[in-house]
């Protein structure tokens, strides 16, 4: 019999292109997912069940109230789903490799190029929760915990990454403005989710950074993505973080990732770099997961 994989939040953007990719890239393994429809995470009693189930091998926890409104709206319950639920699971993980999904949103910003030793300091309530839920799953020596950085791709209920959000804002006629001077590390789904089942079936330990090679501002994304999608081009604007007047906002979350580089087949690819170089059309354009190895 194979080995058992679990992933939770399967109907997520993560959790949708581990599933898709498993055959590919885990093929020794059973992948089982599960999704919100099918149980409650937070219910410690249906997870028991579930778990008594399954009695997985490997647990991939991507499941996340992870919308910034969200859970700036109602805090306790991105409490007790990012924290709770995490905590549980990784209880009942307590003898089998456990990757937890985090997020770069743990940083304040002010920094950026953030390294697994820089100190956490989060500024909205869902890097808070994130932050909160990394040292009890690390309590464990053999789980570990990997901050995700911007992900572009497709999810089953089409509307889990920004790039959605970005398409669905243009065709409501709806204006974006996309900042000059706020920063991150954005990498396409087919390459993350490549490189979390190569580390995944190694079975490593610890804390570690997943993001693209090249360090971009909103507005670079913006117009790299408009390349791939002309009805972007009239729907977003550039501005400035400064003059942004909502929840704080933090301007540099760029990560490095050579910790989980050192391990990997593959060379993670820049977005800019993987973006001009494919020139697949299909139905899922960031499904490419040998992308990085151009």
């Amino acid at each position: 019999m194979k080995p058992v994989a679990l992933v939770t939040g399967a109907a997520g953007l993560i959790g949708g292109y581990l599933l898709r990719s498993a055959s590919r890239w885990a093929p020794d393994w059973e992948v089982r997912g599960l999704t919100r429809a099918e149980v409650d995470l937070t219910d410690r009693p249906q997870v028991q069940r579930v778990w008594n189930r399954y009695r997985p091998d490997l647990v991939i926890h991507c499941a996340a109230l992870s919308r910034t409104g969200l859970c700036e709206q109602d805090p306790a319950l991105a409490r007790r789903i990012n924290v709770e639920a995490t905590r549980s699971l990784a209880d009942l993980a307590k003898d089998v490799p456990f990757i937890f999904l985090s997020t770069d949103q743990v940083f304040d910003g002010a920094k950026g190029r953030y390294a697994e030793t820089d100190p956490v300091h989060p500024l909205n309530v869902y890097g808070h929760t994130k932050a909160e839920a990394e040292p009890l799953v690390l309590e464990n020596p053999t789980h570990a915990v990997v901050r995700i950085a911007l992900t572009a791709g497709t999810s089953p209920t089409g509307d889990r990454s920004f790039v959605e959000d970005m398409l669905r804002a243009a065709a409501k006629g709806t204006r974006l403005t996309l900042f000059t001077d706020e920063f991150r590390c954005p990498l396409p789904a087919g390459a993350l989710v490549r490189a979390l089942w190569e580390f995944g079936l190694q079975r490593r330990p610890g804390l570690y950074h997943l993001g693209g090679q090249e360090r971009l501002s909103r507005w670079e994304i913006g117009e790299l993505l408009a390349a791939r999608f002309p009805e972007l081009r009239s729907a977003i604007q550039p501005g400035s973080v400064a003059d942004y007047h909502g929840p704080p906002r933090p301007p540099d979350l760029s990560m490095r990732s050579d910790k989980i580089q050192a391990l990997l087949s593959f060379r993670l690819p820049g977005f800019r770099q993987w973006i001009r170089s494919d020139s697949s059309v299909g139905s899922d354009p960031w499904d490419d997961s040998a992308s990085g190895d151009r």
